[in-house]
């Protein structure tokens, strides 16, 4: 069977095995991997429409208690200036997403349990729903966390919470953490299980690209969201932070662009596998190929994240270095995305919550904001 062939009989199968995903991940020839994006742009178009969903990102804080060795905002990171955005400065910023027609807004911040963050929070979230009369959907992406605040933060009114696994390895998972009790590998799952318990739609990604890391984890990575049956799925590719302990093993990276292509792949294949399901196509794509997400929109993505955040805190809440879009103002990354969005040929779902069809096929629940 030739090439061409193959891609298509393994795109058509019910089920991938490890060797379907290992021979698609590892597709090198340009007119191939062409192939596999037209395949898996095919069932995005089937399973989920050519509509792209905005998500207003407020990265509201970037105080953490975490110390990821990979992250800019780590705790022993000194560079940062520290900040928390008043209440004002984030009801500003999701009215802006309410009035531009955006549908729902992603609430971000570093890692924080203690009970001020927690109120503070829950504060926000049903603040938003009242000002917006319900109408804006909601995800937070606040770290790991009790179950208690954990629905807590769900009848408040947030609905999708995203935390991402980074590798599903773990092995490498503790590459990329200090060994303590803090950054533990079986506390990261049971969160997923306990969102899900809680009634969250499920959100949650790796990282490509990193250390160490080889394409028998990205197989892994694979299985496992489907595993865990993920309703939304962020995967980026690694970019390194010169103040990060990760930093010292960049000589073990695959060039950025090897890193852009297999996060394309990854994309493509996932869309392959878990069909209904939402992808985001990450701002760190750009921050390699200034097509980067585009791209991705291509090969299966379905949902963007326009930054509104102040501008004066975008440079303090650097996860990684070369980070697009932080000059921009708001008005300024809106038009941009519209105009890139209406390039690729998709069209962008103006005033929805743009759910995930993967959790409302699940639950068979009518969504008031589809």
């Amino acid at each position: 069977m030739g090439g061409r062939e193959k891609i298509i009989t393994i795109a058509g199968k019910a089920e991938l095995t490890a060797g379907d995903i290992h021979y698609l991940l590892s597709l090198a020839a340009p007119e191939e991997i062409k192939l596999l994006g037209e395949l898996a742009y095919a069932v995005k178009k089937e399973h989920v429409s050519n509509r792209v969903y905005f998500r207003g990102l407020i990265e509201f804080s970037n105080i953490c208690s975490k110390d990821c060795l990979y992250c800019g905002i780590r705790k022993s990171n000194y560079s940062p200036e520290r900040f928390l955005m008043s209440r004002m400065e984030i009801l500003d910023a999701a009215m802006f997403a309410q009035a531009n027609r955006y549908g729902s807004v992603v609430l971000q911040s570093g890692e924080r349990t203690d009970q001020a963050f927690i109120d503070f929070v829950c504060d926000i979230v049903s603040s938003i729903k009242t000002a917006t009369q319900g109408k804006l959907g909601i995800t937070l992406s606040c770290g790991e966390q009790s179950e208690e605040t954990y629905r807590r933060f769900f009848e408040a009114g947030a609905h999708r919470y995203l935390l991402r696994i980074e590798s599903s390895d773990r092995e490498l998972y503790g590459m990329l953490h200090p060994q303590d009790r803090h950054h533990d590998f079986d506390a990261r799952l049971n969160c997923l299980r306990l969102l899900k318990k809680t009634g969250f739609q499920l959100g949650t990604g790796v990282m490509v690209g990193l250390p160490f890391q080889a394409i028998e984890h990205l197989v892994g990575d694979l299985f496992f969201l489907k595993k865990i049956d993920a309703d939304m799925v962020g995967l980026g590719p690694y970019i390194e932070h010169s103040q990060t302990p990760l930093y010292l093993f960049r000589d073990q990276l695959w060039p950025s662009q090897e890193r852009l292509v297999m996060t394309l792949k990854m994309i493509a294949v996932l869309r392959i596998m878990m069909k209904d399901i939402n992808i985001a196509s990450a701002t760190a794509l750009q921050a390699i190929d200034g097509f980067g997400r585009e791209r991705a929109l291509k090969l299966g993505a379905n949902i963007i994240m326009p930054n509104l955040s102040p501008k004066k805190h975008r440079k303090d809440y650097l996860l990684y270095e070369d980070k697009p879009c932080i000059e921009e103002e708001r008005e300024e990354c809106r038009d941009c995305l519209e105009i890139r969005v209406k390039l690729t040929g998709d069209e962008i779902g103006y005033d929805a919550w743009g759910d995930s069809r993967h959790f409302i096929n699940r639950n068979h629940k009518p969504q008031p904001y589809v």
